[in-house]
């Protein structure tokens, strides 16, 4: 018997455009496509907008679809600034007033999604969805590599790629290993690891990736935590996405996560690392979408908005009840209540 193989879906190519403002007279990139309610798409760390082409111009079909250039990546400016994620979430804020977009729907990977939750702690009003992939900002754990990055060496070693050969030998060695690892937990990121490692060698790139990285992480993990807010998302509908082979960010931050904001939607991508919408973008846009169409969008009430800052959370804060956080760390699968 004949196997049968899947329908794929058809889709229709909707080309972004790579468009420039100037804010703050510093220029800042973006790739724009389609038309409808706005979606705006935040990468991480040393990446750029050019990560999301798996999966910008099939959104693009309903939505207006913003895949930004972050300040100091990809074609953005890179000055000596402010590197912080509070900085970087007033850039969404004020590309979003240029663009004349009064909301969006925010999905955020990585770094970005760490800029997204603070956009939605700085500027409710602009938010109407968030969908957070593996975000960083959850708890202190981060891949050893970004910690050992973030010391006073890291930039000297990054300023390594540029000597002659240094870069195209990284490459070479990185693609021989990942030929090795194929599709295991190791080896799934790699080819992601060494695209985002072409970019560093620019001097400008370097120094806003070190600038970027000391701003959340130090050696002894992620500086900035998102669980102190998250309490603040109760009216405003969120989907996280999570691969189940992250070495970059753990999977089980993503229970964590889930546990602390009650009202949020969960899904775990199997076989699937950083970057789950490279690995399996047909699933991404499918859970996207349908958190979409099966959510309203938030409205900002100010006073309900207050009334949730005086309470602080109550027991879903950071610094809850200890049956709150046995609840988190059972979510988690984790052994760690005796460290609590």
């Amino acid at each position: 018997m004949t196997e049968r193989k899947p329908t794929l879906r058809p889709v229709r190519e909707v080309t972004p455009s790579l468009q420039f403002r100037a804010i703050h007279g510093y220029r800042r990139a973006f790739r724009i496509a389609g038309s409808g309610p706005v979606l705006l798409l935040i990468h991480g760390i040393g990446d750029n907008s050019t990560t999301w082409t798996s999966v910008q111009p099939r959104l693009a079909q309903r939505f207006t679809v913003i895949a930004v250039d972050l300040l100091g990546h990809g074609q953005s400016d890179k000055p000596r600034a402010d590197y912080s994620v509070a900085a970087y979430a007033n850039g969404m804020r004020d590309l979003l007033s240029v663009l004349d977009i009064e909301s969006a729907t925010v999905i955020g990977h990585s770094l970005g999604g760490g800029v997204a939750m603070q956009f939605a702690y700085q500027f409710p009003q602009l938010v109407e969805r968030l969908v957070l992939v593996a975000p960083g900002g959850v708890t202190s754990d981060v891949n050893m590599v970004l910690r050992l990055a973030s010391l006073p060496m890291g930039s000297e070693t990054l300023a390594l790629l540029r000597l002659p050969l240094v870069l195209p030998a990284v490459q070479i060695a990185g693609r021989a290993v990942g030929a090795v690892l194929g599709s295991t937990k190791l080896g799934r990121d790699l080819p992601d690891v060494l695209r985002v490692l072409a970019d560093l060698p620019e001097p400008m790139a370097s120094s806003a990736f070190t600038r970027t990285l000391r701003a959340v992480v130090d050696w002894r993990g992620q500086l900035v935590t998102m669980l102190d807010r998250c309490y603040l998302m109760e009216s405003t509908p969120v989907q996280i996405i999570w691969g189940t082979e992250d070495v970059v960010v753990p999977v089980k931050h993503a229970w964590m996560a889930h546990a602390a904001m009650p009202g949020s939607r969960l899904e775990i991508f199997e076989r699937c690392g950083h970057f789950p919408f490279h690995d399996d973008p047909d699933r991404f846009i499918e859970v996207v979408e349908h958190f979409i169409d099966t959510t309203e969008p938030a409205r900002h009430d100010p006073a309900a908005h207050r009334e949730l800052l005086r309470s602080g959370g109550g027991e879903l804060s950071v610094s809850g009840s200890a049956e709150t956080r046995d609840a988190v760390l059972t979510a988690m699968g984790s052994d760690e209540r005796s460290a609590t």
